[in-house]
């Protein structure tokens, strides 16, 4: 055990909150749910509280994300509050770099800015937000480049200037499921966070490329790594298993495309998926670290040995609220004991 919290002793313990619907609320109480969760996270001692964007998915409410992030920093004190992320590709770095300088202008010192180039949502909606702008290989880097210049008191002599939002110590975090970004965040100097909640397969490739590109820059010194992972703790290991059947589904009307609200806990999830299904969801959702308190300590001790990350950023599909609250001090027992 004493080994276990040496592994956790140095690791910065983050949110990452997708908003989501459950089965029978409403998009208004599950955005007062989010600001509870941040409330408490920020309470249990946690670093940063990062909202994603989505659109045209029933079962998540985060498409206007800069909003919530402003409704979040405006209901807290002290956690740090930024987008996990951006979905950089559908929006133009003057409106990003505008809405974010505000952000840090309402709450300096608290705001964050992850940054990503997946659509976050189906292609035809991906269409909708972009218009006729068509994503090239060169864009995503040229889009950062412009956003960090907005940034720049460099650019107070330009014909285009992001008021408020130039000279402002924003941090920009890069995210990726893949290695491409993690060598442009290592190229660039940013911190890299990983979606390895969804996303498992490139995780180690992609933090090794990452340290290997890594130039300093005036943002990081030396590399800053993420590592999103899927946590549902609970008093027992059983009763954690039985928690997660609600992701499970999720995951489920993923692959199915027929997302819906998170669905309540089943007894067994025998009879809803197939066995090539149950195959592909253990696989997309392999870094989910579920059980008692215990379990979790170990699981993540492991996790954190083998991968080196400087911060874990915890996703919680919970059906009942009371739950997923109970799953985060759960956690948060393990910073205590630090």
């Amino acid at each position: 055990m004493k080994e276990n919290i040496k592994n956790l002793e140095k690791i910065k313990f983050s949110v990452l909150d997708l908003v989501p619907v459950a089965e029978g609320s409403t998009p208004q109480q599950s955005i007062q749910k989010s600001l509870e969760l941040a409330q408490h996270a920020e309470n249990l001692g946690f670093e940063r509280f990062w909202i994603s964007e989505h659109h045209n998915m029933e079962s998540l409410v985060s498409s206007a994300t800069p909003i919530l992030i402003g409704h979040i920093a405006q209901g807290t004190k002290r956690i740090r509050v930024g987008s996990g992320g951006i979905m950089l590709p559908n929006h133009a770095p003057l409106i990003v770099a505008e809405q974010f300088g505000t952000l840090e202008t309402l709450y300096p010192g608290r705001i964050d800015l992850g940054l990503g180039r997946a659509p976050g949502t189906d292609q035809l909606t991906a269409q909708a937000l972009r218009r006729n702008r068509s994503e090239t290989v060169h864009d995503f880097p040229n889009d950062i480049t412009e956003l960090q210049g907005y940034f720049s008191n460099e650019n107070r002599n330009a014909a285009v200037r992001a008021i408020p939002g130039e000279g402002l110590n924003i941090p920009l975090y890069l995210l990726g499921s893949s290695t491409f970004s993690a060598q442009l965040a290592g190229s660039r100097g940013l911190p890299y966070a990983f979606a390895s909640h969804f996303a498992p397969t490139h995780l180690h490739d992609a933090l090794r490329l990452y340290h290997q590109n890594f130039e300093p820059s005036k943002q990081c010194n030396s590399p800053y790594s993420i590592a999103c992972v899927n946590v549902i703790a609970a008093e027992t290991d059983e009763k954690a298993r039985h928690l997660e059947t609600s992701l499970q589904q999720l995951a489920l009307g993923i692959i199915r495309n027929t997302r819906k609200p998170l669905p309540p806990p089943v007894d067994s999830m025998d009879g809803l998926w197939h066995e090539m299904e149950k195959v592909q969801i253990q696989k997309m959702m392999y870094y989910s670290f579920v059980g008692s308190k215990e379990t979790i300590e170990k699981e993540l001790s492991a996790f954190l040995e083998a991968t080196q990350v400087n911060e874990i950023m915890v996703v919680s599909h919970i059906y009942d609220h009371r739950d997923r609250l109970k799953s985060y001090e759960i956690l948060s027992s393990l910073l205590r004991e630090k």
